[in-house]
């Protein structure tokens, strides 16, 4: 089921984005066969993270030697896409790079996916995801007044940056293949993904609109009616009441409504008292007090809740927002489609699971299968 039914993607095992992103292939109804690698011992070393493996076939192929680099391209022959996080350059030297692959098979999708890209004076240098929003700008912009730039996770350079837009680009290069175009190569960096993320805001900055100042923009902390506050049980509450109706219903909330001393909400200079006086009245009661105040309202305010809190959240059961796959409870993919729904795996492979049927259904016979075995090509 899905709407990539019938695609068969290969995944080169990697970390972090690179499994992230075969989930999401997989999620949305693609066959994923992972690529593991194969140890000096002979045992498969791969990505083993559990949930991000789900739904995967698995084998594993020790691409350090000519068998095994030729397995793989006859993996490539009958495979409508192949995807890669390795540092530039690397897999042209173990022999499957995209001009041997697209030889193999001129209609295959080939996507990379790395930090720098596949061009620049940064693309053979190491990096993670705090190094890419660094340089593409989110870093720059996170954070509050007189503190150093808060660190949000890895979601905006690996996962954001990366793996989304790869999947963005390899759908959309084998809707170019099946419209009858060409195989290509698609070229997914994180820095460019983080940086694209920040389309309006740099148009928001060239206008003026948007300063340099971090934690003093109406959407990054500065502005009162878009922040966190304390509660008096030590819980925390989000406020986005950005549209006058909305801060109306917010002002009203909190028993500010009519307040004669109240300035026009968009005065930048009386933010800071704003969210002072603000802040005093929310830290007067519980989270679950100012919950039953804004129940039923268009205030936007939500509480913050944990992952150990959100899947229990009403909305959330509502939705069924949230399954279980590997032990693990995790988020249900998004986005859902009518038309041709898919319902995600709930379990995952070990690394090298599927090599001999995998290879059989490529021609290769049982003997020939053991004879790669024995010579550490495959495992």
């Amino acid at each position: 089921m899905g709407p990539l039914q019938g695609m068969r993607i290969i995944e080169l095992a990697g970390i972090g984005p690179t499994p992230f992103a075969g989930m999401m292939l997989s999620d949305l109804g693609a066959e994923v066969i992972r690529v593991d690698r194969v140890g000096g011992s002979g045992s498969p070393v791969g990505s083993q993270s559990g949930p991000m493996e789900r739904g995967k076939r698995a084998v594993a192929i020790n691409l350090k030697r000519p068998e095994g680099v030729e397995a793989l391209l006859r993996l490539v022959e009958v495979s409508d896409g192949l995807f890669e996080g390795f540092r530039a350059g690397v897999v042209e030297r173990l022999g499957v790079g995209p001009r041997v692959c697209l030889a193999r098979n001129p209609e295959l999708v080939y996507g990379r996916m790395t930090g720098w890209g596949q061009a620049g004076p940064l693309a053979d240098r190491a990096g993670h995801d705090i190094n890419y929003i660094s340089l593409a700008g989110p870093l720059a912009h996170i954070g509050r007044p007189g503190q150093p730039p808060s660190v949000p996770l890895n979601l905006i350079g690996d996962f954001g940056g990366g793996s989304v837009f790869l999947v963005l680009g390899m759908v959309a290069a084998l809707l170019e293949v099946a419209r009858g175009g060409n195989g290509q190569v698609v070229d997914a960096a994180m820095v460019d993904g983080a940086a694209y993320l920040m389309s309006p805001l740099y148009a928001a900055h060239a206008s003026g609109f948007w300063t340099d100042d971090y934690g003093t923009n109406f959407l990054d902390s500065g502005a009162y009616f878009y922040e966190v506050y304390g509660t008096a049980d030590g819980r925390w509450l989000a406020v986005g009441a950005i549209e006058p109706q909305f801060h109306d219903e917010f002002m009203a909330g909190i028993g500010l409504a009519g307040a004669g001393d109240l300035p026009d909400q968009m005065d930048r200079d009386r933010w800071p008292e704003m969210k002072q006086r603000v802040g005093e009245i929310i830290a007067g009661r519980t989270l679950n007090e100012w919950m039953a105040v804004f129940d039923g309202t268009d205030a936007c305010v939500t509480p913050v809740l944990t992952m150990g809190q959100t899947p229990a959240h009403p909305h959330a059961r509502a939705r069924s927002s949230f399954f279980e796959a590997c032990g693990v409870s995790q988020p249900r993919p998004a986005p859902r489609f009518e038309g041709t729904p898919a319902e995600p795996a709930t379990e995952a492979k070990p690394p090298g699971s599927d090599t001999g049927t995998i290879l059989e259904e490529l021609g290769y016979s049982t003997s020939d299968v053991e004879a790669l075995r024995a010579s550490g090509a495959v495992a």
